[in-house]
Parts: structure tokens; C-alpha cells; sequence
């Protein structure tokens, strides 16, 4: 589907602006316009895209028993793992009397239990890529190898690897190369 991105180079100037607060009043990547319909954080873009072009396949139909593993995965993923996942990062120490209101436990909890599900299947949907997949394998990637709060094991790098080698993964990113090249020659 064809899309126009927007890359800042900052995170203080032009996403701080006027008329980048009109559509994010938080001033946050990602934010997506698609007509008059603004959507913001990853998960709900990722949510809403699968609906928007259900033709792409990207979510299980409505009335596919596997809908509501499908939301499970992507909003476990934009919830209790990436919360778990920057607390380790941050280095807060959170008491461990207020671990159930977190709503996450911890990262070796939440860890485990993503674990459990991709030693069955390949694709958080059985044998089905759904966007779910794309959020997840995303989240994973940057817990490894940005902010190195994830072990590498072979169960997280395989799922991210099958997610890295589709096609469609390799036109975005070279998307996005492209446009990140761009900012940085225009400096």
C-alpha cells in the first residue's frame, strides 16, 4: 500500500512543533494519518492497518477464533513486555509489594510466558504472520540489541530472523534507510 513517512531528526524540535502537536499532542513517534483518522502508538497502528487492508492478511478475520489470541499477543507485547522491558532498561527498582499493580510482574515473567507460546508455533497465530508477529519480532530485536535487556536465545532470534526475512520487511527497512540517509545528508 502506498504511504509517505515523515522522519524527524530530533526529538526535541520538530516534534515539539505546532503542527506536529496537532496530530501527537504527546510530541511521540509513531503517529499515523490515514485521511482524516489519526492514530498513535505502535500497537493500534499496527491494529489498525490490519483492518484498514484486511486484503493483506495481516489480522485474522473477525470471526476467526484466532481474533483474540491475535489481540492477546499484540498488546501483551505494547503492555506487560515493554513496560518489563524498560523498567530493566531504566534501572527502576520498583518494590517487590508493588509488583501485582504494576500488571506485568517482571521481564523474566514475561519473558517465560512468550517463550511457552513460540516453542509450539512458529507465528503468534499458529501457523499464521499477523501483525501481532510484526510488533512482537520489533520489540524483540530492539530488547536485544538496543537496549540489551533480552538474552539472545536462539527461541527470540529465530522468531525475529523469520520476521526479518520476509520480503515485505526488507522494502521498509530499505524505506526507511532511504529516508534516515536523507535527513542525515540534508544534516
Amino acid at each position: 500500500v502506498p504511504y509517505e513517512s515523515v522522519a524527524f531528526s530530533d526529538f526535541t524540535g520538530a516534534m515539539k512543533a505546532a503542527d506536529y502537536l496537532a496530530i501527537n499532542p504527546m510530541g511521540k513517534v509513531p503517529a499515523l494519518k490515514h485521511g482524516d483518522t489519526v492514530i498513535t502508538e505502535c500497537a493500534a497502528i499496527c491494529a489498525y492497518l490490519a483492518d484498514a487492508f484486511p486484503q493483506k492478511g495481516l489480522a485474522p478475520a473477525l470471526n476467526d477464533p484466532q481474533r483474540g489470541v491475535y489481540y492477546r499477543w499484540l498488546f501483551f507485547a505494547a503492555a506487560p513486555l515493554e513496560a518489563a522491558m524498560m523498567e530493566v532498561a531504566l534501572q527502576l527498582q520498583p518494590k517487590e509489594s508493588d509488583r501485582t499493580a504494576l500488571g506485568y510482574g517482571n521481564l523474566p515473567l514475561c519473558l517465560n510466558t512468550l517463550e511457552q507460546t513460540l516453542q509450539q508455533h512458529d507465528f503468534l497465530c499458529g501457523n499464521r504472520f499477523s501483525a501481532a508477529d510484526l510488533y512482537l519480532a520489533e520489540l524483540l530485536d530492539f530488547g536485544i540489541h538496543a537496549v540489551k535487556v533480552i538474552e539472545a536465545k536462539p527461541i527470540f532470534t529465530d522468531y525475529t530472523a523469520r520476521q526479518q526475512a520476509r520480503e515485505s520487511y526488507a522494502r521498509a527497512t530499505k524505506i526507511d534507510d532511504d529516508l534516515f540517509a536523507k535527513i542525515s545528508a540534508n544534516g
